[in-house]
């Protein structure tokens, strides 16, 4: 059975949006040659850190929720770790009631847009 995972990172700020796109597109295929499914993607831009990291104070966050078998985990922890691209990772196994919570979410964003788009 495939568990489901979600993984956010942060690439240092010093990239440019082409070389930040590149990193990203790197692990997304990285999840999919090794047959993880990619079940939503979000990019949240650059924002600011809870505090410096490498002196640096801000950086681009990315999430990536997927669903995989655990092994995999290891080895897309151990390429973030080796990637000095990225300044910091976290990745969490959700739980069906975070599953849950996160296919609302996603719904209720979804219906927001469309209720915009029809406004307009």
């Amino acid at each position: 059975m495939l568990n489901q995972y979600e993984t956010v990172f942060i690439l240092t700020p010093v990239l440019s949006d082409e070389q930040m796109k590149e990193a990203v597109k790197k692990y997304q295929e990285m999840l999919k040659s090794k047959g993880a499914e990619i079940v939503h993607e979000q990019h949240w831009g650059m924002r600011k850190l809870a505090y410096p990291i490498q002196k640096k104070s801000t950086g681009f966050y990315h999430l990536i929720e997927y669903k995989t078998e655990g092994p995999l985990i290891a080895e897309l922890e151990l390429t973030l770790k080796r990637d000095e691209r990225v300044i910091r990772f976290l990745t969490v196994k959700l739980d069906k009631h975070a599953v849950a919570y996160n296919e609302k979410k996603r719904a209720k964003t979804q219906e927001e847009v469309t209720v915009k788009e029809e406004a307009n």
